[in-house]
C-alpha cells in the first residue's frame, strides 16, 4: 500500500516514514501543498494542515475535487470546529498532534478497511442514479460525480435497502467505525455534501429523530 505523507517538519516526517516503512507501507513524503497536488496516485494521503506554501484545508479540498483517495489529516488544531471543517472539506479521519505512532497505524488501517476491494456486485439503478459498485463509480444521468470514500459508503449504505430508514448509530458504525469518538455532526456534514453533489437534495430524506433514507422521489414511491 502506498501512502503520501504531506508534512513539512523533518523532525516529524522522518521518523514517520521510517516507522511506516517498518509496518510494510510504501511512503512518498512531500513537504508542501504544491508538491502534494503534483499528480501522485497513493492509496491514502496523510495530510498536515500547517504547510509552508498553502493551507492544508485547501490542499484537502483540491485533492477531493479530483479524487476519492482516503485522506487522514494530522494537525495540532484540535478544536471541534477545525475537525468539522476538515471533515466537511473531504477528510476521512482527523488525528490531533501529538499522537502515538500505533494509533496512527491503527487509524490508517481502519480507514482502509472502509474502502472495500472492487467486487462483482453489478450496477444498481435507481431512476437517474446509477451505482457501479465494482468500479466504485456513481452517475447521475449520463454524468459521473466524484464522491469521497465516506460519501460513497454512505450512499451505498442507503441504497442497500432503498426507501428504508437507516438510523444514525448504524450509519456511524457502518460508514465510520463501531468505536467512533469524533463529532456526530460529521454525518450531517457528509449528508449535506452528498446532497449537493447529487444535485437533488430531496433524494436523501432526513427522518426526524430516526435517521436517513433514500427518498420516495428517487425510489419510485408515491
Amino acid at each position: 500500500m502506498q501512502l503520501l505523507l504531506v508534512e513539512d517538519d523533518d523532525a516529524i516526517a522522518e521518523p514517520l516514514v521510517e516507522g511506516l516503512a517498518r509496518e510494510g507501507f510504501s511512503v512518498v513524503r512531500v513537504a508542501s501543498g504544491r508538491d502534494a497536488l503534483a499528480g501522485h496516485h497513493p492509496d491514502l494521503v496523510i495530510l498536515d494542515l500547517g504547510l509552508p506554501d498553502m493551507d492544508g484545508y485547501s490542499v484537502c479540498q483540491q485533492i477531493r475535487a479530483v479524487s476519492a483517495v482516503p485522506i487522514l489529516v494530522i494537525t495540532a488544531r484540535g478544536d471541534e470546529g477545525d475537525k468539522v471543517l476538515g471533515l466537511e472539506l473531504g477528510a476521512d479521519d482527523y488525528l490531533v498532534k501529538p499522537f502515538g505512532f500505533r494509533e496512527l497505524v491503527a487509524r490508517i488501517r481502519a480507514v482502509m478497511r472502509r474502502v472495500p476491494e472492487p467486487a462483482a456486485e453489478g450496477v444498481q439503478e435507481l431512476g437517474p442514479l446509477r451505482l457501479d459498485r465494482r468500479a466504485r463509480k456513481v452517475f447521475v444521468g449520463a454524468g459521473e460525480i466524484t464522491l469521497s470514500p465516506k460519501e460513497y459508503e454512505l450512499l451505498v449504505l442507503l441504497a442497500a435497502d432503498p426507501g428504508a430508514v437507516v438510523d444514525r448509530q448504524t450509519i456511524l458504525e457502518e460508514v465510520w467505525d463501531p468505536h467512533w469518538y469524533g463529532p456526530t455532526k460529521t454525518v450531517d456534514v457528509h449528508v449535506a455534501s452528498l446532497r449537493k453533489k447529487l444535485g437533488h437534495p430531496e433524494w436523501i430524506e432526513t427522518v426526524r429523530k430516526v435517521g436517513l433514507r433514500l427518498g420516495g422521489a428517487l425510489v419510485g414511491e408515491g
